[in-house]
C-alpha cells in the first residue's frame, strides 16, 4: 500500500455531500435531518474543565476551615496558621495548573474557588450545629453567601491568572 492511499477521504466525507451508507443512501436521523444537515454544536469552555481537577482543588481549600473546626489554628497559633494555609493553599492551586496541560486555567480555578465557596458553605452549616451549638456562617446569616461565592470566585481568578503567568515563564501558550 502506499502512502497516497493511507491519506484518502473515505467516500462521503466531503462536507458538500449528504454521507451514504454501504447502499449509497442518504442516512437520515429520526428528525428527518442528514449527518450533513445537523447543526454543528458549540463546545463550551465548562465542557473543557477538569472537573476531577476542580474538585481535588477545592477539597485541598477545605483544609482551611477543618484546621479552624478541629482546633488546629488555636494550638498552632490563630493569627499566623490561616494566613499560611492560604499562602501554601494559594501557590498549590497556581503550580498545580500553571505545570499541568490544563486547557483553561483562570476558569479552572475560578470554578474551584466557586466549588470551594459551595463546600465551605456546607461545611460550615453543618458543623457549626455540632461544634458550637448553634448555626453559624453564610447559611444562618444568608446576606454572607453571595460575597462568600464572589469572594473566592475572584481568588480563583487571581490564582489563575498567575498560573498563565507561570506558563509563560515555562514557554507555554494557552
Amino acid at each position: 500500500m502506499r502512502a497516497k492511499d493511507l491519506t484518502r477521504k473515505p467516500v462521503g466525507y466531503d462536507r458538500c455531500q449528504p454521507q451514504a451508507d454501504a447502499s449509497g443512501t442518504a442516512v437520515v436521523d429520526a428528525r428527518g435531518m442528514s449527518t450533513q444537515d445537523r447543526p454543528r454544536t458549540v463546545a463550551s469552555p465548562l465542557n473543557r474543565l477538569s472537573w476531577p481537577l476542580v474538585a481535588g482543588l477545592a477539597s485541598l481549600a477545605l483544609l482551611r476551615p477543618l484546621f479552624s473546626a478541629s482546633g488546629l489554628s488555636d494550638a498552632l497559633g490563630e493569627p499566623a496558621t490561616p494566613i499560611v494555609l492560604t499562602v501554601v493553599i494559594t501557590l498549590a492551586w497556581i503550580l498545580t495548573v500553571g505545570l499541568s496541560r490544563v486547557r483553561e486555567p483562570v476558569l479552572t480555578l475560578v470554578a474551584a474557588g466557586l466549588a470551594y465557596a459551595a463546600a465551605a458553605i456546607v461545611l460550615s452549616g453543618v458543623l457549626s450545629p455540632i461544634l458550637d451549638g448553634e448555626p453559624d456562617g453564610p447559611l444562618a446569616h444568608p446576606r454572607a453567601i453571595v460575597p462568600v461565592f464572589l469572594v473566592n470566585a475572584f481568588w480563583g481568578a487571581v490564582c489563575g491568572v498567575c498560573a498563565l503567568g507561570v506558563r509563560r515563564l515555562r514557554g507555554v501558550r494557552s
